[in-house]
Order: C-alpha cells, then structure tokens, then sequence
C-alpha cells in the first residue's frame, strides 16, 4: 500500500472558528481523501512551545537542546506539503508561532554550520494563509518574506500565498467568499505539485 502524503499544517490563531481558521478550512477541502492524504494540524497555541535560547548547541550537533519540537521535526521531515495558516499580528507571526518559526534556526545551522546540505533531505512544497484585520499588506509582505526565508534552508518551496486583508472592517468581511474560493485554487495548484 502506498503511504498517504502528509499535510503539515501550523495553525497560528487562538481562534478556532475565526476567520484563519475558515481560511484554512477551504484550502484543506481538496485533500480530505483519506486514502492519499493524512492532515496533521499543529495549533501553536496548544503546543506551548519554548522560545530559541541562542543556545549555540546546534551549531555542535544536528539537534535542538530543547525536545519539545522533536515530534514537530520529524513531521517536517516527512512531510511533503507544509501549511502556515495564520492572523498578521503587529506585522509578524502571533507569538506561539513566531516561537516555532524561530526554533527553525537548527536547520540554518544545519546548513551553514554543519555543513548538511540540504538539512532537510525531503523536497517539500509549502503554501502560507493569512488574516489581517487591517487593509495594509506591509504585514503579509513581512511575513511572507520571514517564511522564504526560513524555507530556503529547509529544501522547502513557498508556492501559494493567500492574503485577506480587513478582516476587522465590513469590507473585508464581505470578501469571504472570494477569499475562500482563493484559497481553494490554491490548494488545487499546489495539490498538483505534491
């Protein structure tokens, strides 16, 4: 029997039914084949992961000294679509999250340090959705760009970006289908590619 492909997904919002979450309900819909795909949610709330310590101990060992990311690695690392489904907070990741992406310093350090090149073996694709309650995409733009490059060290593609902006103004609200069926194409051009 052939392995179902894992969908790694980092859910950022405390929101459970908010708009992220809505968002990133419409881009999952193209996967729920259960026999070719196998959905793993990571909620960074719920996760309580600690913060980078600047440690240096993965400048020596391919590893992080902190082990409450070990089971979040070796999904990474087997997986072949990663997920960011997240609000824009003060023009970045909410904190929980920003906590997960800063602990991906291991595989810069992988690679630059140690030498692993790729520090991630499997070629993935990834796909990042965003909220804003504001009309101003500065902070999509940062976030986005902090995701590149976080990907370009771990052999990980950013193909689909989905932006909804003013989320807080009626506006924006009225753009939830729109930012819906968005979202769904997405998935069905990344879902082409893994």
């Amino acid at each position: 029997m052939k392995e179902k492909k894992l969908v790694l997904v980092f859910f950022g919002s405390p929101h459970r039914h908010g708009h992220t979450a809505h968002l990133l309900r419409a881009f999952l819909q193209p996967f729920h084949d259960r026999r070719q795909y196998e959905i793993r949610i990571i909620s960074a709330y719920d996760e309580d992961i600690a913060p980078c310590r600047a440690c240096g101990f993965c400048q020596r060992t391919e590893a992080c000294s902190i082990h409450d990311m070990d089971q979040i690695d070796s999904m990474i690392r087997r997986a072949e679509l990663l997920v960011f489904a997240t609000p824009v907070y003060n023009l970045t990741f909410p904190a929980p999250l920003k906590a997960i992406v800063d602990r991906f310093q291991r595989y810069f350090e992988a690679r630059f340090v140690l030498g692993l090149r790729p520090p991630i073996e499997k070629p993935k694709k990834a796909a990042l959705l965003m909220t804003l309650g504001s009309k101003d995409m500065f902070g999509a733009e940062v976030v986005e760009k902090q995701l590149r490059m976080a990907f370009s060290v771990m052999n990980t593609q950013l193909e689909e970006v989905v932006a909804w902006p003013g989320t807080d103004r009626p506006e924006g609200k009225e753009q939830l289908n729109a930012m819906f069926e968005q979202a769904h194409l997405s998935a069905l051009a990344i879902k082409e590619k893994v």
